[in-house]
């Protein structure tokens, strides 16, 4: 039900144009339990900075609206690598194509599924992890195999690093080769190892698109505040599933109110909260017509202005819901 009410979801939001839905950004989240449950595997939690027993929730977002489209709570350590895949098939099914690009960090999957994406026709940008024999051989590389390279950003920190491109890199599970951006300059001590399938997308490109994902933590930072994410409900999964579902659902509404804001196009969901949907008002009943007038607020003519329309609820036999204002 949860994936139906998804897949339906999806197809609302390409319909209503609050997402582009072909290049995706995915991640784990994983929701900590504080009591004790001998069954519950153990995830690192951020939060705690330590791996301890948790539900781990999956994510993804419209790359370009950084809408959240998907979620999936029903995850096992011995499954959390396909869950790419599973998204992958759950947007053919919404959209009828598979995803242009997918970006995600080096944790979310394994060499054999990204070898899968890549036999799709889907594009992927993820990184490499960086084991010490790989660090020795970017050492042992001449100063001239290492490009400086501009990048938009606002200021001149990290705005110019530098970057050792392998055309035909090797991992020790992906059959054939693949491209590999080694990138110095980024406020880390180590390299970034970027790996990608796509080799007509400019270098700069891919270091500025990687560095776009981080708005997905953005996203789930804003459900836990919003829509408390991190309270978790259940120790059984499914139950979890509903949860982090709702919170997909939650987002797509709040995305759809903020467009049709004035001045509000990038609101997080807890603003939208604070100053519009916690209006107090009445309810009236008018037959074929339900009315809510919200009483008198600071911002409602930020909401006269957006013009919400008249919208007819399926299962209000066919009522429509209807806003005034004070």
């Amino acid at each position: 039900m949860q994936a139906g009410l998804l897949k339906g979801l999806g197809a609302s939001m390409l319909a209503g144009s609050l997402v582009e839905g072909s290049d995706f950004d995915l991640d784990f989240h994983a929701v900590m339990h504080y009591g004790e449950d001998p069954v519950l595997e153990e995830h690192y939690v951020p939060r705690r900075s330590q791996r301890t027993a948790s539900v781990l929730t999956f994510f993804a977002q419209d790359a370009t609206s950084a809408a959240l489209v998907y979620a999936n709570a029903d995850l096992l350590k011995a499954s959390q690598g396909r869950e790419v895949i599973a998204f992958c098939d759950h947007w053919k099914k919404v959209s009828g194509a598979d995803p242009s690009l997918v970006v995600f960090d080096s944790k979310l999957t394994t060499h054999a599924t990204l070898a899968e994406l890549d036999a799709r026709g889907i594009r992927f940008i993820t990184l490499r992890m960086r084991s010490p024999k790989l660090l020795a051989s970017l050492q042992a590389l001449p100063k001239d195999a290492w490009k400086a390279v501009s990048l938009d950003r606002p200021g001149a920190t990290h705005a110019r690093p530098k970057v050792a491109e392998d055309p035909a890199a090797t991992l020790s599970t992906y059959p054939g080769t693949i491209r590999q951006l080694a990138v110095t300059g980024l406020g880390h001590d180590r390299p970034t190892i970027i790996i990608t399938n796509d080799r007509a997308m400019t270098t700069r490109a891919v270091i500025g698109r990687y560095a776009h994902r981080m708005n997905i933590e953005q996203r789930l930072a804003e459900s836990i505040r919003s829509f408390h994410t991190d309270s978790l409900s259940s120790a059984v999964q499914l139950n979890v599933d509903l949860d982090v579902t709702l919170s997909v659902v939650a987002s797509a509404v709040c995305t759809s109110l903020r467009r049709r804001l004035a001045g509000y196009a990038t609101a997080t969901p807890d603003t939208l909260q604070r100053r519009f949907l916690n209006t107090p008002g009445e309810v009236l009943n008018r037959g074929g017509e339900i009315v809510v007038r919200l009483d008198r607020k600071t911002y409602n003519p930020v909401l006269r202005q957006a013009d919400l329309p008249a919208t007819a609820v399926p299962w209000w036999e066919g009522r429509t819901l209807r806003f005034e204002y004070s």
